[in-house]
């Protein structure tokens, strides 16, 4: 394979999976865990391994569901190839401009992890490995902007994203003796008459229809449809009329808030958000060859929002919790405001050309369309994989799953819903039947071995289609 493959992530060894489950204590801790996760006296984990654990009976679910859920998820494990190059070029390597140009891994074995009330109930994979997590990277894209915003560096999200970009010098890629090539100013992409009237608001919905090229790829090259011959030259929509996933677009927002901040967002997300929440200091965020700038004197990447070409975030599961949870506390984590109200209420509201999505990469179950088996109130930060951290607030929960086909993920969450005791009955394919569910190997372990138990070996893998999800 090409040496953009990341050499630095391992590959899963072996086939089967652990499944932990915590014991709960025996005195009264069990009961008091119910009530433990109110705003008020939330449990928060701290940074490292220190994180507590509870039984599934101590937060109130049935660890046989449970465990029928994280087998169901672990069967299903999506069909692309686990090197994650040779899945790009079975799926968007065959765009116009598909060329990668950011870092791809191989990606390890179905992996999740699932929260209530902040407790770890159950793991299964490997949470602490590092794999990229495509259009995850831009649920923490945003972020970056929301904190800006909170910062007073943003006004408004309301402003033309134009007033607040100067001229951008770029360097060239790299030539064959490693050092790069001459500098140049990028087209200001914010100067065409259509491109002015584009606010922030517009680029953090994906309603902008933001017109032009960056980092080599012209916008109309994402996922294109229609005739090809008007794919340049259509006419533009009105900024917050219409909906459209771009990655585009995506890393045009990437590019502004590198503006803003004048420094690189990853090191901004590190002091603003992953080092207060106790994330390991193994996540990274990659843009392209060709996504350097010149920012006061110094060379500095500017990050893409996820892998449609390779880099985004690459994360482990049990940071991505960290994140779930942070989201679920609504931006709190202790006694700090990371990121504010305001900014929270803003990422759930519907967007009307999109009422399922809030700003990136916040899916909204609006009128339980997405994940019928899961109440409206959640919501979710999901990219290509699948890699999925659901956040259900109605029943203080957040869940991790990684490399699992989309189509089965609602069937996925009813399954770890119906595990929640006095959760309302799911009904159809997303419960299942008794009589219709297969055994799985699965067991609990005796006390003193660690809570682990075994799934079963997951299916031969082949390819598939793409997802809408970079």
């Amino acid at each position: 394979m090409s040496p953009r493959r990341f050499p630095l992530l391992r590959m899963a060894a072996a086939a089967a999976l652990a499944v932990a489950f915590a014991l709960a204590p025996s005195d009264g801790a069990a009961q008091r865990a119910r009530a433990a996760a109110t705003p008020r006296d939330a449990y928060f984990p701290p940074p490292g391994d220190g994180w507590a654990r509870r039984s599934p009976g101590a937060v109130g679910m049935d660890s046989s569901r449970l465990a029928d859920a994280i087998a169901f998820a672990v069967a299903r494990e999506s069909k692309a190839p686990r090197d994650l190059e040779r899945a790009h070029y079975q799926t968007f390597g065959r765009e116009p401009f598909g060329e990668p140009t950011g870092p791809f891994s191989e990606r390890g074995a179905p992996t999740g992890i699932i929260l209530r009330h902040g407790y770890i109930v159950a793991e299964w994979g490997e949470p602490e490995r590092v794999d990229m997590t495509f259009s995850v990277t831009k649920s923490f894209l945003s972020t970056t902007v929301g904190v800006a915003l909170d910062r007073g560096l943003i006004r408004a999200v309301s402003d033309t994203v134009r007033r607040y970009v100067g001229p951008v010098v770029v360097l060239d890629a790299s030539g064959p003796s490693g050092r790069r090539g001459a500098s140049r100013l990028l087209a200001p992409p914010f100067e065409s008459a259509h491109n002015r009237t584009i606010t922030w608001d517009h680029l953090l919905r994906q309603t902008s229809d933001w017109e032009g090229t960056l980092w080599g790829k012209p916008e109309w090259a994402d996922r294109p449809t229609g005739e090809p011959s008007e794919w340049a030259t259509r006419p533009r929509r009105a900024p917050g009329s219409s909906y459209e996933y771009n990655d585009v677009r995506v890393n045009v927002l990437a590019l502004a808030a590198l503006e803003v901040w004048r420094r690189p967002l990853p090191q901004v997300l590190a002091e603003y958000v992953m080092g207060p929440i106790g994330a390991s200091n193994t996540w990274r965020w990659y843009g392209y060859d060709d996504s350097w700038v010149v920012m006061d004197g110094r060379a500095v990447q500017s990050v893409s929002g996820g892998g449609h070409w390779g880099g985004g975030m690459f994360i482990s599961a049990r940071d991505q919790a960290r994140f779930g949870y942070l989201t679920l506390r609504r931006g709190r984590w202790r006694d700090r405001q990371l990121l504010s109200e305001a900014w929270v209420r803003m990422a759930l509201t519907p967007t009307p050309a999109q009422p399922t999505y809030g700003v990136m990469n916040w899916f909204l179950n609006t009128d339980r369309k997405l994940w019928p088996s899961a109440p409206a109130s959640a919501f979710a930060h999901v990219g290509n994989g699948t890699n999925l951290i659901y956040v259900d607030p109605a029943h203080d929960l957040v869940v991790v799953a990684r490399w699992i086909e989309n189509g089965a993920v609602d069937e996925f969450l009813g399954r770890v819903l119906a595990a929640v005791e006095g959760a309302p009955a799911t009904t159809g394919a997303a419960a299942g039947t008794a009589s219709s569910r297969q055994p799985h190997a699965i067991s609990a372990s005796p006390p003193g071995a660690g809570g682990a138990t075994r799934a079963p070996t997951p299916a031969p893998r082949s390819p598939r289609s793409r997802s809408a999800s970079r």
